[in-house]
């Protein structure tokens, strides 16, 4: 086995972060390179000035490749946004002739049939995901191929986002002179990087908390049952403590990150915050209760919302594993006792693991994301090695990806 590398680029609202793997003969991914650096032209996960995000983009791959000694010509890239939807669908065909061994064309034209569902012109395919397949009747089958059968039928997770916003962060990318090796939705990336297979076949509830978007996922029967990107993160509990404080948004935020709490209850009446460590010319003192209680509200405001949608999904009450919370604002102390409240769920801070290399400085929820894409990236990758054939180059390429892609879901 040669060494690859893989990238992963997690575009968000408040950072982007630039994450570069390296996978040894052994099969083992080391963590090789970190690229990070502040989001500008961004907001709620969607690109809102193409320069701004680009050089934010650029910079950030800068400091990963000084690191890795890498040059980053193709990359995973996280896609979220309150633009994403998503819907189960299901597609049946016949096994013609009758009752042989069922091989990998079936599956595919079973998908065709899934994915052939009414979409608006202004919107675009992103996944479709296989929850599990039927073959005459016998459901819960992982993988088909081999079984022999009348009728197929697969159960997929459809997921689209609108064009403009996928199609401005592909232009992003590409400006900044990478590759775009797959999109992928940050939630399932995340997922990759924090979620056991225990959990998911229990059924889970993942929620990654960013700067700019909550993404919401189910998990059942060990695959992804809904897709949620809600317009509400991090910057939202910033802005109500820069409001209520009379405070610069900066200011708020590095309040937040140091004192911040989401259980006034804990925080003793008299522990007081001295302003001046981050505004020299300002002698004010702030009650730290009072910035737990800013923050508190808002965040139950948020998992109210993310117990409305787990409602939806049709499966409140029945998710043993719990809420699982990642990205940067999961890192709030008491979020997740005040998730568990709230969703009368087991809850847990969910952070990669397992990681070699530079993995100290990114054992992190905020670092789930690009994590969580470094590890999708390494099943194809993996794929990619042992398959020894030739690509057909009349194929177009998202065809190519997406038959890779396909069987890297097949066991």
């Amino acid at each position: 086995m040669q060494e690859r590398v893989i990238v992963g680029i997690d575009v968000g609202t408040t950072k982007i972060c630039v994450l570069v793997g390296e996978l040894d003969r052994d099969g083992k991914l080391n963590i090789v390179g970190v690229g990070t650096c502040p989001s500008q032209g961004l907001r709620r996960g969607v690109v809102v000035n193409i320069e701004e995000t680009v050089t934010s983009i650029a910079a950030a791959l800068d400091r990963a490749e000084r690191l890795s000694g890498k040059k980053i010509v193709s990359a995973y890239v996280g896609i979220t946004g309150s633009h994403i939807d998503s819907e189960n669908s299901k597609g049946f065909v016949a096994i013609s002739p009758s009752h042989r061994d069922i091989e990998q064309n079936d599956i595919s034209r079973a998908f065709e049939v899934a994915q052939a569902i009414a979409i608006p012109a202004n919107r675009e395919i992103i996944h479709v995901i296989p929850r599990g397949y039927v073959v005459d009747g016998q459901e819960d089958i992982k993988n088909p191929i081999g079984m022999s059968g009348f009728r197929l039928e697969v159960e997929t997770h459809i997921i689209t986002g609108a064009v403009s916003a996928i199609h401005n962060l592909i232009k992003c990318v590409h400006k900044a002179h990478v590759e775009i090796e797959d999109l992928v939705l940050e939630p399932l990336a995340s997922g990759e990087a924090v979620l056991a297979d225990g959990e998911t076949d229990l059924g889970v509830v993942l929620v990654d908390i960013g700067g700019g978007t909550t993404d919401i996922a189910v998990y059942t029967d060990g695959a992804i049952w809904q897709t949620v990107a809600l317009p509400l993160g991090g910057n939202q509990i910033t802005n109500d403590i820069a409001i209520g404080l009379r405070l610069p948004f900066g200011v708020a935020e590095e309040l937040k990150v140091t004192y911040g709490h989401c259980d006034p209850s804990l925080i003793d009446e008299d522990d007081m915050i001295d302003l001046s460590q981050f505004m020299p010319d300002c002698n004010d003192l702030v009650p730290r209760k009072l910035l737990a209680e800013i923050i508190q509200a808002r965040v139950e405001e948020l998992f109210a919302m993310v117990h409305e949608e787990v409602k939806k999904s049709g499966y409140d009450g029945l998710l043993p594993a719990g809420i699982v919370l990642t990205g940067g604002t999961a890192e709030l102390p008491g979020i997740d006792e005040l998730a568990g409240q709230i969703l009368d769920l087991p809850a847990r801070i969910g952070s990669p693991l397992g990681l070699h290399g530079l993995a100290d400085s990114i054992s992190r929820p905020a670092y789930a994301t690009a994590v969580g894409l470094l590890l999708w990236g390494l099943r194809h990758t993996s794929l990619m090695i042992e398959e020894d054939e030739p690509e057909d180059e009349g194929s177009p390429d998202v065809l190519s990806r997406f038959g890779r892609w396909l069987r890297a879901f097949i066991p």
